[in-house]
């Protein structure tokens, strides 16, 4: 995740209607696989296996992310929680990348690097920024490489050697009024969160809006702001 969206956001990031949002999906999505050991890629604070932790019934997790200064342990729940820079082969049955390949170069190496770490069977779990389109000031200041179509990360994951899934949209219903404000200020590409806390009333209401989308999300291949991409090391 983006440590610098958490900076803004800070303690409360966990009711911000965009990490409630998106934590719900990831649970929708990797829910059937009752997942128990995550491997966390560039998990920075670990949030969402946190969440998976406390609300997924995951039972441990290894967060891994270059920006750490040190490694450490900690507890959710009960739970071991590690934090390393790297990792050598391990027993996860679930991998995240949440919002990690569009800072990459080589986003498909980086993929197999870590397809080369866990078993045959295991999962990953990605998310990317959706669309070229909608490139923008926020994609500048989070140090974005590349936002992707659901075909473009697909093929991003079939060429590291996985076997994709499925793939889906979220944030579909909040897209109209998302696209129509960037492409209003298209060509403004100065360095600036769209992301900011809301009021209780706004945060409220987008957090509705969005889970009213939830039972909906794994078949919405249309459009949304975030791609995820559900995908097995065969």
């Amino acid at each position: 995740m983006d440590l610098k969206e958490e900076d803004i956001l800070g303690a409360d990031i966990g009711g911000h209607w965009y990490y409630r949002s998106k934590a719900a999906a990831l649970r929708r999505m990797v829910a059937p696989l009752a997942p128990r050991r995550l491997l966390d890629v560039g998990a920075g604070s670990g949030f969402f296996s946190r969440h998976l932790l406390t609300e997924g019934g995951a039972q441990s997790a290894l967060c891994v992310d270059v920006g750490y200064d040190r490694n450490r342990d900690e507890n959710v729940d009960g739970k071991p929680v590690l934090y390393r820079r790297d990792c050598g082969p391990t027993d996860c049955d679930l991998v995240l990348m949440m919002d990690v390949l569009e800072h990459v170069h080589d986003d498909a190496g980086l993929v197999r690097h870590y397809a080369g770490k866990v078993r045959a069977n295991a999962h990953f779990l990605v998310t990317v920024p959706a669309f070229r389109f909608l490139w923008s000031g926020h994609d500048v200041f989070l140090e974005h490489q590349r936002r992707y179509t659901l075909p473009e990360i697909e093929a991003t994951l079939r060429e590291a050697g996985l076997v994709v899934v499925k793939g889906a949209y979220f944030f579909g219903l909040v897209f109209p009024l998302a696209a129509a404000v960037r492409l209003a200020t298209r060509g403004d590409t100065r360095p600036r969160s769209s992301l900011s806390r809301q009021g209780p009333l706004t945060n409220a209401a987008l957090t509705a809006v969005c889970a009213a989308e939830l039972p909906f999300f794994p078949y919405n291949r249309l459009a949304g702001l975030t791609a995820f991409v559900l995908a097995t090391k065969p």
